[in-house]
Protein backbone atom coordinates (compact mmCIF):
# COMPACT_ATOMS: atom_id res chain seq x y z
CA UNK A 1 0.00 0.00 0.00
CA UNK A 2 1.45 3.07 -0.85
CA UNK A 3 0.50 6.74 0.85
CA UNK A 4 1.43 10.05 -0.76
CA UNK A 5 1.71 12.56 1.94
CA UNK A 6 0.83 15.98 -0.17
CA UNK A 7 3.63 19.03 -0.54
CA UNK A 8 3.09 22.29 0.26
CA UNK A 9 3.75 24.52 -2.40
CA UNK A 10 5.68 27.23 -2.42
CA UNK A 11 4.11 30.79 -4.23
CA UNK A 12 6.29 33.58 -6.06
CA UNK A 13 4.30 36.08 -7.47
CA UNK A 14 6.09 37.00 -10.75
CA UNK A 15 5.47 40.88 -10.34
CA UNK A 16 8.97 41.75 -11.63
CA UNK A 17 12.10 39.88 -13.47
CA UNK A 18 13.86 39.33 -9.71
CA UNK A 19 11.39 36.83 -8.68
CA UNK A 20 12.23 34.50 -11.65
CA UNK A 21 15.66 34.41 -9.75
CA UNK A 22 14.26 33.46 -6.36
CA UNK A 23 11.60 30.71 -7.73
CA UNK A 24 14.89 29.52 -9.69
CA UNK A 25 17.05 28.87 -6.38
CA UNK A 26 14.11 27.61 -4.17
CA UNK A 27 13.70 25.00 -7.30
CA UNK A 28 17.25 24.24 -7.19
CA UNK A 29 17.42 23.81 -3.36
CA UNK A 30 14.71 20.92 -3.83
CA UNK A 31 16.67 19.42 -6.47
CA UNK A 32 19.70 19.25 -4.34
CA UNK A 33 16.95 17.45 -1.54
CA UNK A 34 16.26 15.06 -3.94
CA UNK A 35 19.28 14.19 -5.23
CA UNK A 36 19.04 15.20 -8.67
CA UNK A 37 21.88 15.05 -11.33
CA UNK A 38 22.83 17.78 -13.09
CA UNK A 39 20.97 17.16 -15.93
CA UNK A 40 17.59 16.59 -14.19
CA UNK A 41 18.12 19.97 -12.10
CA UNK A 42 19.16 21.75 -15.02
CA UNK A 43 15.58 20.74 -16.83
CA UNK A 44 13.83 22.21 -13.90
CA UNK A 45 15.93 25.09 -14.00
CA UNK A 46 14.92 26.01 -17.15
CA UNK A 47 11.20 25.32 -17.25
CA UNK A 48 11.38 27.65 -13.95
CA UNK A 49 13.21 30.18 -15.97
CA UNK A 50 11.09 29.81 -19.26
CA UNK A 51 7.13 29.89 -17.36
CA UNK A 52 8.90 33.06 -15.00
CA UNK A 53 9.60 35.45 -17.74
CA UNK A 54 6.61 34.01 -19.99
CA UNK A 55 4.43 35.56 -16.83
CA UNK A 56 6.49 38.47 -15.94
CA UNK A 57 6.87 39.55 -19.89
CA UNK A 58 2.68 38.51 -20.45
CA UNK A 59 1.00 37.66 -18.38
CA UNK A 60 -1.81 39.31 -15.58
CA UNK A 61 -1.39 38.23 -11.90
CA UNK A 62 1.06 35.55 -12.68
CA UNK A 63 2.31 33.10 -9.98
CA UNK A 64 4.87 30.13 -10.08
CA UNK A 65 3.89 27.51 -7.68
CA UNK A 66 7.13 24.66 -6.74
CA UNK A 67 6.70 21.73 -4.93
CA UNK A 68 8.85 18.76 -4.16
CA UNK A 69 7.07 15.50 -4.11
CA UNK A 70 9.33 13.67 -2.14
CA UNK A 71 7.93 9.51 -2.47
CA UNK A 72 8.21 9.82 -6.40
CA UNK A 73 11.26 12.22 -6.11
CA UNK A 74 9.65 14.79 -8.63
CA UNK A 75 9.82 18.85 -8.98
CA UNK A 76 6.57 19.73 -9.95
CA UNK A 77 6.25 23.51 -11.61
CA UNK A 78 2.63 25.22 -11.69
CA UNK A 79 2.43 28.37 -13.40
CA UNK A 80 -0.76 30.05 -13.46
CA UNK A 81 -2.45 33.58 -14.59
CA UNK A 82 -5.21 35.61 -15.26
CA UNK A 83 -4.75 36.40 -18.53
CA UNK A 84 -4.68 37.14 -21.41
CA UNK A 85 -5.19 33.72 -22.69
CA UNK A 86 -3.24 32.10 -25.67
CA UNK A 87 -5.11 32.51 -28.82
CA UNK A 88 -3.00 30.36 -30.53
CA UNK A 89 -1.78 26.88 -28.44
CA UNK A 90 -0.68 24.65 -31.48
CA UNK A 91 1.98 27.72 -32.69
CA UNK A 92 2.95 28.21 -29.14
CA UNK A 93 4.02 24.71 -28.29
CA UNK A 94 5.82 24.64 -31.89
CA UNK A 95 9.49 24.47 -31.26
CA UNK A 96 11.27 27.19 -32.09
CA UNK A 97 8.52 29.54 -31.07
CA UNK A 98 9.26 31.74 -28.24
CA UNK A 99 7.29 34.78 -26.67
CA UNK A 100 10.49 36.77 -25.96
CA UNK A 101 14.43 36.67 -25.17
CA UNK A 102 14.50 33.69 -22.89
CA UNK A 103 17.19 30.96 -22.77
CA UNK A 104 14.82 28.40 -23.93
CA UNK A 105 12.74 28.00 -26.95
CA UNK A 106 9.16 29.02 -25.56
CA UNK A 107 6.89 26.46 -24.55
CA UNK A 108 7.59 23.84 -26.91
CA UNK A 109 10.73 23.90 -24.75
CA UNK A 110 8.99 23.40 -21.59
CA UNK A 111 7.05 20.30 -23.02
CA UNK A 112 9.88 18.88 -24.47
CA UNK A 113 11.86 19.17 -21.13
CA UNK A 114 9.10 18.10 -18.74
CA UNK A 115 8.22 14.36 -17.76
CA UNK A 116 4.88 15.48 -17.91
CA UNK A 117 3.35 18.81 -19.45
CA UNK A 118 -0.34 19.92 -19.28
CA UNK A 119 -2.00 23.41 -20.87
CA UNK A 120 -5.05 24.92 -19.55
CA UNK A 121 -5.95 28.43 -21.68
CA UNK A 122 -8.76 30.38 -22.11
CA UNK A 123 -8.88 33.99 -24.02
CA UNK A 124 -9.09 36.48 -21.96
CA UNK A 125 -9.73 34.19 -18.58
CA UNK A 126 -5.83 32.90 -18.57
CA UNK A 127 -3.29 29.94 -18.76
CA UNK A 128 -2.56 26.78 -16.50
CA UNK A 129 0.51 25.12 -16.88
CA UNK A 130 1.69 22.28 -14.96
CA UNK A 131 5.45 20.49 -15.73
CA UNK A 132 6.98 18.10 -13.30
CA UNK A 133 10.43 16.51 -13.66
CA UNK A 134 11.26 13.54 -11.92
CA UNK A 135 14.74 12.06 -11.16
CA UNK A 136 16.35 9.71 -13.23
CA UNK A 137 15.86 6.78 -10.43
CA UNK A 138 12.93 8.26 -9.32
CA UNK A 139 9.90 5.43 -9.14
CA UNK A 140 7.22 5.21 -11.03
CA UNK A 141 3.87 6.29 -9.71
CA UNK A 142 1.40 3.52 -8.32
CA UNK A 143 -1.69 5.39 -7.88
CA UNK A 144 -2.33 5.93 -11.52
CA UNK A 145 -3.30 2.12 -12.11
CA UNK A 146 -6.80 3.04 -10.22
CA UNK A 147 -7.22 6.89 -9.58
CA UNK A 148 -5.10 10.08 -10.71
CA UNK A 149 -4.79 12.52 -8.19
CA UNK A 150 -3.40 16.10 -7.34
CA UNK A 151 -3.45 18.45 -4.81
CA UNK A 152 -2.47 22.21 -3.85
CA UNK A 153 -1.35 23.68 -0.40
CA UNK A 154 -0.99 27.13 0.02
CA UNK A 155 0.30 29.03 2.60
CA UNK A 156 -1.32 32.16 3.24
CA UNK A 157 0.56 35.11 2.48
CA UNK A 158 3.19 36.12 4.87
CA UNK A 159 3.29 32.87 6.68
CA UNK A 160 6.54 30.91 6.37
CA UNK A 161 4.11 26.99 7.04
CA UNK A 162 0.70 26.15 5.24
CA UNK A 163 -1.43 25.28 8.07
CA UNK A 164 -3.39 22.69 6.06
CA UNK A 165 -2.36 19.51 5.23
CA UNK A 166 -3.48 16.14 3.06
CA UNK A 167 -2.77 12.70 1.95
CA UNK A 168 -4.07 9.68 0.19
CA UNK A 169 -3.55 6.22 -0.16
CA UNK A 170 -4.00 3.85 -2.30
CA UNK A 171 -5.07 -0.51 -1.89
CA UNK A 172 -5.63 -1.71 -5.20
CA UNK A 173 -9.19 -0.03 -6.11
CA UNK A 174 -9.60 1.82 -2.88
CA UNK A 175 -8.34 5.01 -2.10
CA UNK A 176 -8.07 6.97 1.35
CA UNK A 177 -8.05 10.65 1.26
CA UNK A 178 -8.04 13.21 4.29
CA UNK A 179 -7.44 16.90 3.95
CA UNK A 180 -6.65 18.61 7.34
CA UNK A 181 -6.78 22.39 8.27
CA UNK A 182 -5.38 23.63 11.38
CA UNK A 183 -7.52 26.17 13.49
CA UNK A 184 -6.25 29.47 12.55
CA UNK A 185 -2.58 29.23 10.48
CA UNK A 186 0.96 29.59 11.28
CA UNK A 187 3.36 27.06 12.42
CA UNK A 188 0.57 25.86 15.40
CA UNK A 189 -2.00 25.60 13.01
CA UNK A 190 0.70 23.29 10.29
CA UNK A 191 1.39 21.18 13.74
CA UNK A 192 -2.44 19.94 14.01
CA UNK A 193 -2.99 19.51 10.07
CA UNK A 194 0.41 16.70 10.13
CA UNK A 195 -0.37 15.25 13.22
CA UNK A 196 -3.71 14.61 11.96
CA UNK A 197 -2.30 13.39 8.70
CA UNK A 198 -0.06 10.86 10.90
CA UNK A 199 -2.86 9.73 12.48
CA UNK A 200 -3.96 9.00 9.24
CA UNK A 201 -0.67 7.65 7.25
CA UNK A 202 -1.08 4.77 10.65
CA UNK A 203 -3.66 3.25 9.05
CA UNK A 204 -5.08 4.96 6.06
CA UNK A 205 -7.83 2.06 5.19
CA UNK A 206 -9.52 1.87 8.74
CA UNK A 207 -12.48 3.85 6.77
CA UNK A 208 -13.75 7.40 7.00
CA UNK A 209 -15.80 7.34 10.18
CA UNK A 210 -12.68 5.87 12.15
CA UNK A 211 -10.26 7.91 10.95
CA UNK A 212 -12.07 10.94 12.01
CA UNK A 213 -12.47 9.54 15.74
CA UNK A 214 -8.91 8.82 16.04
CA UNK A 215 -8.08 11.76 14.36
CA UNK A 216 -9.87 13.59 16.91
CA UNK A 217 -8.22 11.78 20.04
CA UNK A 218 -4.76 11.96 18.48
CA UNK A 219 -5.35 16.07 18.06
CA UNK A 220 -5.96 16.80 22.06
CA UNK A 221 -2.44 18.29 22.60
CA UNK A 222 -3.29 20.77 19.81
CA UNK A 223 -5.09 23.67 18.68
CA UNK A 224 -7.37 21.16 16.54
CA UNK A 225 -8.59 20.76 13.03
CA UNK A 226 -11.18 20.88 10.79
CA UNK A 227 -10.79 17.30 8.63
CA UNK A 228 -12.58 15.52 6.01
CA UNK A 229 -11.71 11.69 5.49
CA UNK A 230 -12.68 10.22 2.35
CA UNK A 231 -12.83 6.32 0.71
CA UNK A 232 -13.15 6.02 -2.90
CA UNK A 233 -13.47 2.41 -4.44
CA UNK A 234 -14.17 1.96 -7.64
CA UNK A 235 -15.55 -1.24 -8.05
CA UNK A 236 -18.07 -0.46 -5.74
CA UNK A 237 -18.59 2.94 -7.64
CA UNK A 238 -18.88 4.48 -4.13
CA UNK A 239 -17.89 7.53 -2.20
CA UNK A 240 -17.80 7.18 1.64
CA UNK A 241 -16.96 10.02 4.04
CA UNK A 242 -16.96 11.46 7.55
CA UNK A 243 -15.98 15.03 8.32
CA UNK A 244 -15.78 17.52 11.61
CA UNK A 245 -15.73 21.41 10.81
CA UNK A 246 -15.08 23.23 7.16
CA UNK A 247 -12.93 20.83 5.11
CA UNK A 248 -15.96 20.66 1.78
CA UNK A 249 -16.00 17.93 -0.48
CA UNK A 250 -18.13 17.93 -4.02
CA UNK A 251 -18.43 15.15 -6.79
CA UNK A 252 -19.03 17.02 -10.03
CA UNK A 253 -19.49 15.58 -13.55
CA UNK A 254 -21.36 16.62 -16.86
CA UNK A 255 -24.71 15.77 -15.25
CA UNK A 256 -24.28 16.28 -11.27
CA UNK A 257 -23.35 18.04 -8.61
CA UNK A 258 -23.13 17.34 -5.10
CA UNK A 259 -21.46 18.49 -1.37
CA UNK A 260 -20.50 15.82 0.54
CA UNK A 261 -22.01 17.21 3.94
CA UNK A 262 -19.95 17.30 6.94
CA UNK A 263 -20.57 17.62 11.01
CA UNK A 264 -19.34 20.93 12.79
CA UNK A 265 -16.92 20.80 15.48
CA UNK A 266 -12.82 20.48 15.56
CA UNK A 267 -10.87 17.51 15.59
CA UNK A 268 -8.78 17.33 19.28
CA UNK A 269 -11.12 19.93 20.67
CA UNK A 270 -14.58 19.12 20.16
CA UNK A 271 -16.95 17.14 17.65
CA UNK A 272 -20.19 14.97 18.06
CA UNK A 273 -19.62 11.57 17.59
CA UNK A 274 -18.72 11.00 13.69
CA UNK A 275 -21.05 10.38 11.42
CA UNK A 276 -20.32 8.68 7.89
CA UNK A 277 -21.94 9.40 4.38
CA UNK A 278 -22.35 7.19 1.27
CA UNK A 279 -22.61 8.46 -2.61
CA UNK A 280 -22.72 6.86 -5.43
CA UNK A 281 -19.48 7.70 -7.41
CA UNK A 282 -20.31 8.55 -11.43
CA UNK A 283 -18.31 6.86 -14.08
CA UNK A 284 -16.56 10.00 -15.33
CA UNK A 285 -16.90 12.41 -11.72
CA UNK A 286 -14.23 14.68 -10.49
CA UNK A 287 -13.92 15.01 -6.88
CA UNK A 288 -12.78 17.85 -4.89
CA UNK A 289 -11.68 18.41 -1.66
CA UNK A 290 -10.81 21.70 -0.43
CA UNK A 291 -10.09 23.97 2.68
CA UNK A 292 -11.83 27.14 3.47
CA UNK A 293 -9.31 28.98 2.05
CA UNK A 294 -11.11 28.69 -1.06
CA UNK A 295 -14.93 30.04 -1.14
CA UNK A 296 -17.09 26.99 -0.73
CA UNK A 297 -19.40 28.46 -3.58
CA UNK A 298 -17.75 27.90 -7.29
CA UNK A 299 -19.15 26.99 -10.48
CA UNK A 300 -18.27 23.22 -11.44
CA UNK A 301 -19.29 23.95 -15.38
CA UNK A 302 -15.88 25.76 -15.49
CA UNK A 303 -14.27 22.18 -14.73
CA UNK A 304 -15.97 20.44 -17.82
CA UNK A 305 -13.30 20.51 -20.09
CA UNK A 306 -11.16 18.94 -17.49
CA UNK A 307 -12.76 16.14 -16.34
CA UNK A 308 -10.30 13.83 -18.04
CA UNK A 309 -7.54 16.08 -17.65
CA UNK A 310 -4.81 16.42 -15.07
CA UNK A 311 -6.25 17.08 -12.38
CA UNK A 312 -3.66 19.78 -11.16
CA UNK A 313 -5.37 22.12 -14.05
CA UNK A 314 -9.04 21.92 -12.05
CA UNK A 315 -7.18 22.42 -8.24
CA UNK A 316 -5.02 25.50 -9.96
CA UNK A 317 -7.79 26.74 -11.60
CA UNK A 318 -10.03 26.77 -8.70
CA UNK A 319 -6.87 28.11 -6.44
CA UNK A 320 -6.74 30.72 -9.01
CA UNK A 321 -10.53 31.77 -9.53
CA UNK A 322 -11.94 31.09 -5.59
CA UNK A 323 -8.91 31.62 -3.25
CA UNK A 324 -10.35 34.13 -0.06
CA UNK A 325 -7.16 35.48 0.06
CA UNK A 326 -6.93 35.33 4.03
CA UNK A 327 -6.12 31.43 4.90
CA UNK A 328 -4.04 28.72 3.91
CA UNK A 329 -5.07 26.97 0.78
CA UNK A 330 -5.64 23.45 0.13
CA UNK A 331 -7.97 21.92 -2.47
CA UNK A 332 -6.89 18.45 -4.10
CA UNK A 333 -8.73 16.88 -7.08
CA UNK A 334 -8.99 13.30 -8.15
CA UNK A 335 -10.59 11.03 -10.66
CA UNK A 336 -10.77 7.51 -11.92
CA UNK A 337 -7.54 6.69 -13.97
CA UNK A 338 -8.08 6.69 -17.68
Amino acid sequence: MEVIRGPESASFGMGDASRVGEARRHAATLAQRTQMDEVHAGRVALIVTELGNNLVRHAKGGVLLIALHEEQRAIEIVSIDRGPGIPDVDRSLRDGFSTGSTPGTGLGAVRRLADDFHLHTAVPDGTIIVARVRAAAAPKPQHAASVVAAGLSVALAGEIVCGDAWAIALDGGVTSVLVADGLGHGPDAAEASRAAVQVFAADPMAGPRAQVAAIHTGLRSTRGAAVTALQLDTGKSSIRSCGAGNVAARVVSGNSDRTLLTQHGTAGVQIRTPEEVTMEWPPHAMLVVHSDGLESRWDPQRLMPLLRRDPMLAAAILLRDHSRGRDDSTVVVLRRAD
